[in-house]
């Protein structure tokens, strides 16, 4: 396994570095072609993505995941020699109840502020090569604490090595920093390495956080451990190659999951694999992916999971101020039992009001819950959830709106656990949030 995963890295730098080599030697007639399709497409887009000199960099997600090439971009792009640097997040000041009308038991309320801040930057090497960077923060231990903010029917990871349940975890200071290098094999075709510590796999949709769909909404879904939940990953290797506007990767990566010293760098592994496929015509992104994940669990360190996921986004510009926003997803994990999650979301954004949504149906297991044994014999408990929400952007402060906003969300499953959640409870959120402005890309 080791000298497999050392030969996955040496192949990679060695056919990037072959192709550098190579492109000093390429015949002036096709170096000049390239130069002016690059730079028509410099025109058009403003920008590189960060994995091709020719796609339009509004097709940038998490780790090395496809938005539609109409996605917006929300930050403050900034130029400094050969450089272009992108710097865009998230803030939220929120106040978060979880059992608005006290039904149950497990409901809590916080005052807190989720919150994640990257920088990106990429530059240009040789006639056909393109390195890239990233680097995301969260002050989530500051500002929410190491248990998480309340959030009904969450699980994932630990806290005082206990499962967090009906919380959603703090994310690490570091959350990503990593490196890229792609290299354009001709204007339709590109071969690229991408190492992360920590980074994200190529597995999954991308993530919540960097989604237009979920962009108003300060929750992760409740799914969130059945579809992105490596995206913070201590240790990943990720080889790609395009042709046109389909992509197909491989990933080495810790299966592990971040343990709750959430300044630190864990262990990497290198015990895990995954491969997405993805295409993404005109307004459209799909993948497909699924991962062999060893040991996901700190509490369950002998169980294995594999993963599969299928994704759908579509963007739609209705109007110059007028865009709407869907993803459809599914994921599954297979490791004692089968569980199932489906996840529809939403946005519309008009001038200065946007409409948000969530719907989300999820099979969750009695020890994920942590019930002390199953309850009406059924070993699986299905949740649903359904959120609806608006932000108003209220104040523009130089280059970014301060934005009010709030959401409810009606939680219901079996009738066995309302003694411990109450029959439907809701939440309820209120919140301001700072994030930058829409960059206006060049026609």
């Amino acid at each position: 396994m080791k000298r497999l995963k050392l030969t996955v890295l040496i192949i990679g730098f060695s056919v990037c570095s072959v192709l550098g080599q190579h492109e000093s030697h390429m015949p002036k007639s096709n170096t000049k072609n390239h130069d002016s399709d690059t730079s028509t497409m410099m025109q058009k887009h403003s920008g590189f993505h960060a994995f091709s000199l020719n796609l339009p960099m509004n097709m940038d997600g998490s780790g090395t995941g496809w938005l539609p090439d109409n996605s917006p971009m929300y930050g403050y792009m900034m130029h400094y020699g050969h450089w272009n640097f992108m710097l865009h997040g998230n803030v939220f000041f929120r106040y978060n109840n979880q059992d608005v009308t006290k039904k149950g038991e497990r409901g809590a309320d916080l005052w807190d502020v989720p919150n994640w801040f990257m920088l990106t930057g990429h530059t240009r090497t040789g006639k056909r090569g393109l390195f890239r960077f990233s680097a995301m923060i969260s002050l989530d231990y500051l500002t929410i604490g190491n248990a998480g903010y309340p959030l009904l029917f969450q699980t994932g990871e630990t806290y005082k090595n206990e499962p967090l349940v009906d919380r959603q975890h703090p994310h690490d200071l570091f959350s990503e920093m990593s490196i890229a290098y792609s290299y354009a094999l001709s204007e339709k075709s590109d071969l690229f390495l991408y190492f992360g510590y920590p980074g994200e796999p190529a597995l999954g949709s991308v993530t919540f956080m960097h989604r237009p769909s979920a962009l108003f909404n300060p929750d992760a879904p409740l799914s969130h451990h059945w579809n992105d939940g490596t995206h913070i990953t201590f240790g990943v290797i990720t080889l790609g190659y395009r042709i046109n506007r389909f992509k197909v990767e491989i990933s080495n990566f810790t299966g592990r999951e971040p343990d709750e010293k959430r300044y630190n760098f864990d262990a990497p592994r290198f015990d895990s694999w995954s491969g997405r496929l993805s295409f993404a015509p005109e307004n459209w992104a799909f993948q497909v992916s699924q991962a062999f994940i060893k040991s996901p669990e700190w509490l369950h360190p002998l169980e294995n999971v594999r993963r599969t996921t299928a994704s759908i986004n579509f963007n739609k510009e209705l109007s110059t101020t007028n865009s709407l926003f869907l993803t459809a997803l599914w994921g599954l994990n297979s490791a004692e039992k089968n569980e199932n999650a489906v996840l529809l979301e939403g946005g519309y954004s008009l001038n200065r009001l946007a409409l948000y949504t969530r719907f989300e149906w999820i099979q969750k297991s009695s020890e994920e819950l942590d019930l002390e044994q199953p309850i009406n014999g059924d070993p699986l408990n299905p949740i649903n959830a359904f959120t609806l929400g608006f932000n108003m952007n209220a104040i523009k402060l130089a280059k970014t709106w301060l934005v009010f906003g709030s959401h409810a969300t009606l939680f219901t499953a079996d009738e066995y656990l309302d003694d411990l959640y109450g029959k439907n409870p809701i939440g309820f959120e209120i919140y301001l949030r700072l994030t930058p402005l829409k960059m206006e890309m060049m026609n």
